[in-house]
């Protein structure tokens, strides 16, 4: 699927407020889709680069051989979802931001496996 369909797919997730498609090496959005007041994607997305980015390091520094499935921050209001894509897509993460009283954690973290498995890039 194309990355306007992913992002369209990540925005059907129950709760969901914002989805950007991120280049964690470069801190760049390919696509983001909702957002608006009191969430700004872009930079939300370059944000959350670091946040990739320094995971990273720390698995790496700890010599463990695990790939990050993904990483949640919570917060009063909101889920913050990040996804980073399999090798195979490069440096990419999906990264969703959740209402959390109107979202189920566990049928998001579900359906962006889903979206990642039929994305094409």
């Amino acid at each position: 699927m194309s990355i306007e369909i992913a992002l369209k797919e990540a925005m059907a997730i129950e709760g969901a407020l914002g989805v950007a498609l991120v280049d964690y090496e470069s801190g760049m959005a390919l696509g983001v889709l909702g957002g608006g007041q009191g969430l700004d994607l872009e930079l939300a997305a370059a944000g959350n680069t670091e946040v990739v980015r320094s995971k990273m390091r720390t698995l790496a520094s700890l010599d463990m051989n695990e790939v990050i499935e993904d990483i949640l921050i919570t917060l009063g209001k909101q889920y913050h979802l990040i996804r980073p894509l399999g090798s195979s897509k490069g440096s990419l993460f999906l990264y969703l931001a959740l209402d959390r009283g109107r979202s189920n954690l566990a049928l998001a973290r579900h359906g962006l496996k889903r979206i990642e498995a039929g994305l094409d890039v």
